[in-house]
């Protein structure tokens, strides 16, 4: 939920008014040289009270049981916690595991939270222990909810969408507002892509990252404002298609860290910007790949083989959480692909683990993730009326259909909550939220269904009442007759921050042919209307639009058939 920096405990102590609690730190160090680090998080503030989360990680010797000790400078009273048994007297703390999270082994992490009161100030405590030995801090963070050094700091919130306005790229506003109809959508809020180092000052003229970041704080005004970036540039990018491969080698993790990363994080840290919620959106169509393409699955390509084998995905995602989280404003919310693709049982708690393993290395922890988003750039259908996972006929199940194919889910809200519980149990806070990609999930226009199929047998009930109207659900390439969906909104269902539209409509999947480019993005055949398919799609056509230019380019024929079939009608 929030940023981590691994602080040295010679790091001043760490004061703040009743706004909130702020940092000091004396620098950043191994974590593996330690014997044990503390991420202490203030969650949530008040005039006189506070809740907090501890994460704790044993980097020495495996423990079947433990105990965190330390002390306040202030008047600070625990009242009550949870997952440790936590106890006060005077100024000392000591939290204690429970009979059931007693186990802590070495490089394993375990998290506690309580309530507590105070008056005055709120500072983190300066030093703590684990079993008696001195640990180093890795903490203080965005959760925090300002910084009293950045008068103008953002406060730190559950959801960052709620009670904020959203950004409105202006560079894909006007391509919308040039289209015929276009301007009953332009004023969406959509995501900023950064799909390469160039983005980050600018290509071609256009707006770079602080163009954008300046351009939010004149929207947002006296008011809260949320401005959406992709992080989009992993080594060895989207390993299972070409459309969307991007310019950085299989290896090249280095220049992924320092000239992609590093740059991103200082302008974002940039006090200028304290007062803006920035939504990070990390490394699409890149984490679940090591789990559904890799090793001896019929789908598995050489390219998915070499990035679980070198491990860059969770290098560059761990990397990425850990720097973009040092800065206090910033929601890092990881890709979880969508229903389609890891909804079924052999996937879908296996990717958990694979964003786990990528969420603690490279010196990130799972306080430095705020969220997930599932659907992005995809067309999953967000809600089937018209039958459930549970419905049979003529003795079979809806999960035997084609259509189906044994997944447990049928939309992305199904989905999305289903896997916020898989997270949390992997390891991940309780308090992560999900945001779903509506962008083109519509499915509106003539050929939406009114009702469920004829119930003649289960093919017939499921294709006659489904919304989402593609031939596979493993089709990603500019779909014929999608439409545009949900607007984009905060707090829509339980689990859920917001449905956003992160991948701007009338923004290209893909080339329906080979065309040369500079920004290292190869032809995929799913984006040829004429492809007859693989085994990622069942070996059935694309369903793709013809004549579509490179990924990311403007498609104004998609986006006219986005408007008609928008669903909710435009």
């Amino acid at each position: 939920m929030s940023r981590t920096r691994t602080a040295l405990f010679a790091a001043l102590a760490l004061v703040a008014g009743a706004s909130g609690t702020a940092f000091s730190a004396a620098g950043d160090v191994d974590v593996a040289a330690v014997p044990c680090t503390v991420d202490y998080k203030v969650q949530n503030q008040w005039d006189t009270g506070f809740t907090a989360n501890v994460t704790v990680t044993n980097n020495s010797t495996a423990k079947s049981s433990w105990s965190v000790k330390w002390a306040y400078a202030g008047n600070q009273k625990v009242t009550s916690g949870w997952n440790a048994k936590v106890s006060q007297s005077g100024t000392a703390v000591t939290a204690a595991n429970e009979s059931y999270n007693g186990s802590l082994a070495t490089g394993g992490s375990v998290s506690f939270g309580f309530q507590g009161t105070y008056s005055g100030t709120n500072a983190i405590p300066a030093t703590f222990t684990l079993d008696g030995v001195t640990c180093n801090v890795d903490g203080g963070g965005p959760t925090d909810p300002t910084d009293p050094t950045d008068p103008g700091g953002a406060t730190r919130v559950d959801n960052p969408y709620s009670g904020a306005k959203v950004y409105v790229n202006p560079e894909w506003a006007a391509k919308a507002a040039a289209e015929p109809g276009g301007s009953r959508i332009s004023n969406q809020p959509t995501g900023v892509w950064l799909d390469r180092i160039a983005a980050i000052n600018g290509v071609n003229g256009g707006m770079g990252l602080r163009a954008h970041l300046d351009e939010a704080l004149r929207q947002k005004g006296t008011g809260e404002l949320v401005i959406q970036l992709v992080i989009y540039d992993l080594p060895g990018r989207d390993c299972a298609a070409l459309a969307s491969n991007g310019e950085l080698g299989p290896t090249e993790i280095d220049k992924y860290k320092t000239q992609y990363i590093d740059p991103i994080k200082t302008i974002l840290a940039d006090s200028k910007y304290a007062a803006l919620r920035i939504v990070t959106t990390i490394e699409i169509d890149s984490l679940p790949n090591l789990v559904t393409n890799t090793g001896s699955r019929p789908t598995a390509t050489p390219q998915c083989d070499v990035m679980k084998a070198n491990g860059n995905y969770q290098k560059g995602v761990g990397y990425a959480l850990n720097k973009l989280g040092d800065v206090a404003n910033v929601y890092n919310y990881i890709d979880a692909g969508h229903h389609g693709w890891i909804g079924w049982d052999d996937n879908f708690a296996a990717s958990a683990t694979v964003m786990k393993e990528a969420a603690t290395s490279e010196g990130a922890t799972v306080n430095d993730v705020h969220g997930f988003i599932a659907n992005t750039a995809n067309y999953s259908a967000l809600k089937e009326n018209n039958f459930t996972i549970n419905d049979s006929v003529a003795g079979k199940s809806v999960r035997e259909s084609k259509w189906v194919d044994w997944n447990r889910y049928t939309d992305e809200l199904s989905f999305a909550q289903a896997f916020r519980n898989q997270l949390v149990s992997t390891g991940f806070n309780s308090g992560i939220g999900m945001l779903i990609d509506t962008s083109r999930n519509g499915w509106g226009g003539t050929a939406r269904p009114t009702g469920p199929g004829a119930m003649t047998d289960v093919d017939t009930y499921v294709n006659g009442g489904r919304y989402d109207r593609r031939i596979h659900v493993g089709n990603w390439c500019n779909q014929s007759g999608a439409g545009l969906g949900e607007r984009p909104k905060a707090a829509p269902a339980a689990g859920i921050d917001a449905y956003v539209w992160i991948k701007p409509p009338g923004e290209s999947d893909g080339s329906s042919s080979a065309i040369a480019n500079d920004e290292g993005k190869g032809f995929d055949r799913m984006c040829d209307p004429t492809y007859t398919g693989n085994p990622r799609n069942g070996n059935s056509m694309s369903g793709a639009l013809p004549n579509a230019p490179l990924s990311g380019h403007w498609f104004s024929a998609q986006f006219q058939e986005l408007m008609k079939n928008a669903y909710p009608a435009l």
